[in-house]
């Protein structure tokens, strides 16, 4: 791939999605463009530039906008945080919202994995509030990662990456070669297609709001709205989670670290203000 390939790719990226595409890195960009020109019918990544360069069309852009994305996910991925989720946050946010629900909502959720694993900790948890609902949704860019998520289909090695053997027994059965999660958790959730740069007003508000591992691969110039966006989706007592090495530190004052609990974090009261 050309330099020219690489800036051009990366401003849409940007452009389209807020997506951070590292120019030098040309190995990472083919590995995700390779699958994409094949299924295009491309015979290489150079003529499906080509054709993006002649055509312009919106439909091939915004599928190499999302052949760019990131999608590495795994089920319980960062088991700490799911276990304080399931046993602390979860229940307490139950007791808090007696007789109503908690919305959960996982913002990037790729092929289905953390979002499961959410309504899993959910249906695992002990101590909740009889008749609260738990709501769950997910979204993502990326079409062909939703409809793998809402197929609910993942092959033994998908399971294998975070999954306790209990819960897979419990929670999913064997057809031939994959496993099916059960119907009750696939059906407890609702999909949409959503960009995160655009205006997310129309979500509602969230009890927990899950943005893990996505900010990294945001050009910076928007991580600070992104996660400003998030925060203002946010319930007053709500809790944004990040990935447990991630930090906030220099890119917005909107949330605050919990203490102790690595990626977890709250509005700040002054934030609360301002949006309000």
């Amino acid at each position: 791939m050309t330099p020219e390939d690489m800036d051009l790719l990366a401003a849409l990226g940007r452009a389209r999605a807020g997506l951070k595409v590292e120019t030098d890195k040309h190995y990472v960009v083919e590995s995700r463009l390779a699958p994409l020109a094949r299924r295009e019918g491309y015979p290489s990544i150079e003529a499906l530039m080509a054709a993006l360069r002649a055509k312009r069309e919106e439909r091939l852009i915004w599928a190499v906008v999302e052949a760019l994305t990131v999608n590495e996910t795994a089920f319980f991925r960062d088991r700490d945080t799911f276990a304080f989720l399931r046993d602390v946050a979860m229940p307490e946010l139950s007791r808090r919202r007696k007789d109503g629900s908690v919305r959960v909502w996982s913002a990037a959720c790729s092929t289905g994995q953390e979002i499961y694993s959410l309504a899993i900790a959910a249906d695992e948890a002990r101590g909740l509030e009889p008749g609260v609902r738990f709501e769950f949704f997910a979204s993502d860019l990326s079409e062909r990662c939703l409809e793998k998520a809402q197929s609910g289909l993942y092959t033994q090695f998908e399971v294998q990456r975070g999954l306790p053997i209990r819960l897979l027994i419990k929670h999913f059965e064997n057809q031939d070669e994959t496993w099916a999660i059960s119907p009750r958790i696939r059906q407890a959730v609702r999909w949409r297609r959503i960009n995160l740069v655009s205006d997310l007003t129309g979500m509602g508000v969230f009890d927990l709001v899950v943005l893990r591992n996505v900010l990294p691969g945001l050009d910076p110039s928007v991580r600070a709205r992104v996660v400003e966006a998030m925060a203002a989706r946010l319930t007053e007592d709500g809790l944004l989670v990040l990935g447990e090495g991630e930090s906030l530190a220099g890119v917005t004052e909107a949330l605050r670290p919990v203490p102790g609990r690595p990626g977890l974090f709250a509005r700040d009261p002054a934030f609360r203000a301002a949006a309000a």
